[in-house]
């Protein structure tokens, strides 16, 4: 099975087509898949584009999104659309599964949970199958986008290698569900193989860290003299994340999937990985 990949310019996506040559990877500027299975992982990726641009996320994640679907009128096809946690917003009791009623707040989180929407009603009225396959937070060498506002625990470990001053929020302790890129893509490709059509996927490594314990062993393992300093969150971020997050992954694992990199693991790779 080959999958036509949009998006494969990101960092899931590059990481993807590098350990799946076999797929093909569909130029930016066309929107037209080339093979009857798809993986869609076209997005942004913060929910911070409200202060610069108020409408990016919802050209990207529904307009392009939509022009899309229109080249899929086919029964055919099967979509493999990239979504995150994002989507289930903040919850009342962890670890979430994928029948957990989703809350999104954001733009960038409830344009993805809007895009699953019409995705799911599209599929419906042309008889097209679909997965929806929500990620957790991605860690690995290679990630060039990483800033305070997307995958800070990358851009706060390069902070450490030069000993810069590190704020953390409400004293890092803070849990977040991490899985290494390539561990991610083996989730992806065991779901786009494997994986009950018309079906919501949670890849996650179903276990709980906190971000300090991440920073601390980060600092450990780089001998650096940078000062942890603990910080209020501010107020957009709290109205827009949740405080502790998770997720089961329990219809993963039931496909086969097993984690290869340890928590432990990660951190060594981005502590000492080329080209920072």
């Amino acid at each position: 099975m080959k999958l036509s990949v949009f998006g494969g310019t990101g960092f899931i996506g590059s990481k993807f087509l590098k350990l799946y040559p076999e797929n093909l990877k569909i130029n930016r500027n066309n929107l037209r898949p080339e093979s009857e299975n798809i993986l869609y992982l076209i997005s942004t990726v913060d929910n911070y584009n409200v202060f610069e641009d108020i409408t990016k996320d919802v050209k990207v994640n529904l307009e392009l999104f939509c022009k899309f679907l229109e080249n899929c009128k086919s029964e055919k096809i099967t979509i493999n659309f990239i979504s995150s946690w994002f989507v289930y917003g903040k919850v009342d009791k962890l670890p979430v599964d994928e029948s957990n009623f989703c809350n999104p707040t954001g733009f960038y989180s409830i344009t993805k949970k809007c895009a699953e929407d019409l995705l799911i009603s599209y599929c419906n009225t042309f008889n097209i199958n679909y997965r929806i396959i929500r990620l957790c937070n991605v860690l690995g060498e290679g990630d060039k986008g990483t800033s305070k506002k997307k995958n800070a625990v990358t851009w706060m470990i390069n902070q450490l290698k030069e000993n810069k001053p590190i704020n953390l929020y409400n004293d890092g302790l803070v849990y977040r569900d991490y899985l290494h890129v390539d561990d991610v893509c083996q989730a992806i490709n065991l779901i786009c193989n494997k994986g009950k059509i018309n079906e919501i996927y949670n890849v996650s490594s179903g276990r709980p860290t906190k971000i300090k314990t991440i920073i601390d062993l980060a600092q450990k393992y780089l001998n650096s003299t940078s000062s942890l300093n603990s910080v209020k969150a501010p107020t957009f971020h709290t109205n827009v994340q949740s405080q502790d997050f998770w997720m089961k992954n329990k219809k993963l694992e039931e496909l086969g999937f097993k984690q290869k990199f340890s928590i432990e693991e990660i951190v060594k790779e981005l502590c000492f990985c080329h080209g920072y």
